[in-house]
Order: structure tokens, then C-alpha cells, then sequence
């Protein structure tokens, strides 16, 4: 089915992949996650072709692994633990002539093409949440801007996403809108990517040019040629030293993406790493939030987007 006009991140894959493998399974109204059904999840439950998830991949799809050909290079991995500073860009113009992945800051665009704000990422690969669903822990923080991929004018306000095993949660500060509480939770089944994700997306000759070919570029391809959103990150191309450890890898470059486009006016958004390294983040200081802002128990779901 192909889509039409223009389509946000998170809606365009609920859209096109969501309804397609409910209807597909014969379960419309539930999923079978972690070896057990929930109803009602559909709506909380974003595809991500094996990044964040498992939904939608399986033997007919080679479990979502992406195919490589013989020339293409080595897949990089994350560290097992590490944090990183971003710079984000909000792209609201220029992007078809001139398409992610960019330099920081973007030597292809016009500064009046973009916005820019800060965040910071904290990841750890052998984290073991308290129940025990699912492994990793994951926080995305970010400063006075949050993550444009909400239908929303003013996204002018301080927001974490954290992942602790399969469960993912979102938060806001005191800069936070009215309308929103300090804790709701983002996802059941969202953990976050393992240190091998890569796999799960196709390696991108035609972007790997850009940057002087100093880059390895992956996007999910399947999705946009079906008219949906980007969904891609790059690597550095040759492996440096850890600032950090001092062990030697490819560095991530980006976090590229497709925001929402009509009230956020985001449609192309990219987090450039800055400052990545391998250091274990501190429990207190990050996924430790969830238990301090969030309800004992009964946490409510997010409403972040239209229809849940």
C-alpha cells in the first residue's frame, strides 16, 4: 500500500505497519509480546523492524535482519555502555536537495534552515530492570527541547525517554506543558537497541557519499520505499580511540529521522553525537528517575499522539 503526503515518524509507522500486521495475524485488537498477549497495547507498540522491538519480524522477514551484499563494509556495534552528548537539529527546509546525514553543524544547509538544541544519551547493554522484563537500560534527555516527533507547536520543554528492559517510559521536568503528567508510560514493548542493531538495518551506499564518504549510512529501506518515514543512523567509517577507554571502534556519527511535520514543522531531524564514550552511567543519576517520578503503581499510558 502506498502512502500518501507527508507522514511523521511514529505515525507513519503506526499507519502503514501497525494496522498491516494486525490485520496480517488475524489479531487487530492484540499482540503477543515477551511469550504473552496484551490487549489494548496496539496503540503503545511502535514498530521499529527489530530496533526497539520485535513486532513484525519473524521467519518470513528473516526476523528482521537486513540482507548485506559482499561489498558492503563490517556492521559497527554500540559499546556495551557508554554516554554521549548530542547536538539535535530540527530540519524544516532544504532537506529533499540536501539529505541526512549531516555535519555538525550541517555544511549543506542555511542556518535559517534549522534549530538547534542539546541532549544527552546514556546507555548500558547489561542492565537487569527489577522485574526482570527484558534486558538494557537506555536514557534520551533532552534540554529545554523535546523530541519533535509530537504533533505539538511548542515543544519548548525538558523530556526524557527511559528504557528499562522491554518498558519504556517519558518524562518531564518543571519547564513541562500543563497538560502533560511528570510520568506515563511511553511503551510496554520498546527496549532499547542492543550493541548489534545495525543488523536490522540495510546498509545505504547512496548516504555513505556523504560527509566526504568519511561515514557508514543505514536506513530502513522497506519503509521508505513504501512512502513512509526515515528511520537511520551513520558510523564513522574508520574506528578511533575511546576518549573514554581508550579501545578502539566506530564511533556513532547520527541519529537521523523523520519528525512530525504539520504542528512540530519537524520533518527531518538529526542527533549528532558529540563527545560519545564509553563510561557506565550512573543508576541515581538517570534510570533511577522512573522509581522517583513515577507512580508506585497503575502508571498511566502516554497520549502523545492522536487516537490513544
Amino acid at each position: 500500500m502506498k502512502k500518501t503526503g507527508r507522514t511523521s515518524f511514529i505515525s507513519g509507522i503506526i499507519s502503514f505497519l501497525l494496522i498491516g500486521y494486525a490485520l496480517a495475524s488475524g489479531q487487530p485488537e492484540m499482540l503477543k509480546t515477551s511469550g504473552h498477549s496484551k490487549k489494548g497495547a496496539s496503540q503503545w507498540v511502535y514498530p521499529t523492524n527489530g530496533v526497539h522491538s520485535n513486532f513484525g519480524c519473524n521467519k518470513s522477514n528473516n526476523n528482521c535482519i537486513a540482507t548485506r551484499s559482499t561489498s558492503d563494509p563490517s556492521d559497527p556495534q554500540f559499546p556495551s555502555q557508554w554516554i554521549s552528548n548530542w547536538t539535535m537539529f530540527r530540519v524544516m527546509s532544504d532537506y529533499k536537495k540536501n539529505p541526512p546525514p549531516y555535519t555538525n553543524p550541517p555544511a549543506t544547509l542555511k542556518p535559517s534552515a534549522y534549530t538547534v538544541s542539546y541532549g544527552t544519551t546514556y546507555y548500558d547493554a547489561n542492565y537487569v530492570p527489577a522485574d526482570k522484563d527484558g534486558t538494557g537500560a537506555m536514557m534520551e534527555h533532552y534540554d529545554k527541547y523535546c523530541l519533535p516527533i509530537f504533533p505539538r507547536k511548542n515543544n519548548n520543554y525538558t523530556c526524557s525517554f527511559i528504557s528499562l528492559g522491554n518498558k519504556a517510559y517519558f518524562l518531564t521536568y518543571d519547564d513541562k506543558p500543563s497538560d502533560m503528567p511528570p510520568c506515563c508510560q511511553f511503551s510496554p514493548m520498546n527496549h532499547p537497541p542492543r550493541t548489534d542493531f545495525i543488523k536490522h538495518l540495510d546498509y545505504s551506499a547512496k548516504r555513505s557519499k556523504n560527509l566526504n564518504g568519511s561515514i557508514q549510512a543505514y536506513e530502513w529501506k522497506a519503509m521508505l520505499a513504501q512512502g513512509g518515514p526515515l528511520f537511520g543512523y551513520s558510523f564513522d567509517k574508520e574506528a578511533s580511540p575511546d576518549i573514554y577507554t581508550s579501545a578502539w571502534y566506530r564511533h556513532p556519527q547520527s541519529f537521523f529521522f523523520s519528525g512530525d511535520d504539520t504542528k512540530a514543522n519537524a520533518p527531518i531531524v538529526s542527533q549528532n553525537y558529540t563527545s560519545f564514550r564509553a563510561e557506565k552511567p550512573v543508576p541515581k543519576d538517570t534510570w533511577d528517575q522512573v522509581a522517583k517520578m513515577c507512580p508506585k503503581t497503575n502508571i498511566p499510558k502516554c497520549h502523545l499522539f492522536p487516537g490513544q
